[in-house]
C-alpha cells in the first residue's frame, strides 16, 4: 500500500506541476481557491490506487459543487484512502511552488500508511504505522530541540476574525521563529524531521493531517488535539468536513505547547 501511495503520489505532482504554469482558479464555498489541477490530481491519485485496490474507499477534499468526494470500500474491505491532490492550493494558484501531495490509508479509523510528496524539492516524506518514518529512505525522527528563539513553530494562516485570534499567537511570535508554509501536510512533515518543533493548526480536515499524523507519530512526534486528547478514531464513514483543530510536537515541547493553548 505504501508504494502504491507513493507513485500515485508521483504522478499527482508532476501533473500539479505541468498545469501551474497555466492556472484556472474558481472559488469554492465562498472561502477557498480551488483550481483545474485539484480535480485532475485527485482522479489520478484514485484511478491509480484502484488499479491495486479495486474495493478499497476513497474520501477527498474534491467532491461535485464544492463538497468532498466520498466513496465507500466495497465488499468486506476496510481501508479507506483520504487524499488532498493539492494541499496548498492558494500557493499553487498564485504560481507558488510551494504545495503538497497527501495521501493516507486508513483502516478502523486510524491512519496505518502515509505519504506527503513536495514536488518542488522532490522530497517524499513516507510511512507505515508502528515503522520508521522516512524521507526519500532515509530515517527522520522528530529530535528534542526546545521552545527558543532560534527554534520554529509552525502556524496556521486561518483565522476568521480579530474575535477569534487567540493570546497564544503573539506569546508564540515573541518566543520563536514562527513560521506559516500554506499547506499543513508539509507543517507536519517538517515537524517529523525536526525542521520546526511542533506546528499548531487551527482548521483543518482530515485529508490535511491524516498522511501527517502517521508520519509525525512514526518519527516520534506527539499529535493530539489542542487540549493533548488523542484524535483518532475517526470514521470516514461519517466525516463531514469538520474542521480537526491538532498539534504535531516533538515530547519536549508538546506539553509547553499545550500549557500555551490552555492557560
Amino acid at each position: 500500500m505504501l508504494e502504491t501511495a507513493i507513485v500515485a503520489a508521483r504522478l499527482a505532482g508532476q501533473r500539479a506541476v505541468e498545469e501551474m504554469s497555466y492556472v484556472k482558479i474558481s472559488i469554492k464555498n465562498t472561502n477557498e481557491l480551488v483550481t483545474q489541477a485539484d480535480g485532475r490530481c485527485q482522479q489520478i491519485i484514485i484511478d491509480r490506487i484502484k488499479e491495486t485496490y479495486p474495493d478499497h474507499g476513497f474520501l477527498g477534499e474534491e467532491g461535485e459543487a464544492g463538497n468532498l468526494f466520498k466513496q465507500p470500500p466495497r465488499g468486506d474491505s476496510a481501508i479507506w484512502w483520504i487524499i488532498d491532490p493539492i494541499d496548498g492550493t492558494n500557493n499553487f494558484a498564485h504560481k507558488l511552488p510551494l504545495f503538497t501531495v497527501s495521501i493516507a490509508a486508513m483502516h478502523e479509523g486510524r491512519p496505518i500508511v502515509g505519504v506527503i510528496f513536495e514536488p518542488a524539492t522532490d522530497y517524499m516524506y513516507t510511512a507505515v504505522k508502528n515503522g520508521q518514518a522516512q524521507l526519500n529512505g532515509r530515517h527522520i525522527t522528530t529530535g528534542d530541540a526546545d521552545i527558543s528563539q532560534f527554534a520554529s513553530v509552525g502556524l496556521d494562516s486561518h483565522f476568521e476574525s480579530l474575535d477569534e485570534f487567540p493570546a497564544w499567537v503573539p506569546e508564540i511570535m515573541k518566543l520563536t521563529r514562527f513560521r506559516n508554509l500554506g499547506t499543513t501536510a508539509l507543517q507536519l512533515a517538517y515537524v517529523a524531521q525536526g525542521g520546526l518543533v511542533g506546528t499548531i493548526i487551527n482548521t483543518p480536515k482530515l485529508w490535511d493531517l491524516a498522511a501527517g499524523a502517521v508520519i509525525g507519530e512514526s518519527a516520534g512526534a506527539l499529535f493530539t488535539d489542542w487540549k493533548g486528547n488523542p484524535i483518532f478514531p475517526i470514521d470516514p464513514a461519517d466525516y463531514q468536513a469538520e474542521r480537526i483543530r491538532c498539534l504535531l510536537a516533538n515530547p519536549k515541547v508538546h506539553p509547553k505547547l499545550i500549557q500555551m493553548l490552555n492557560p
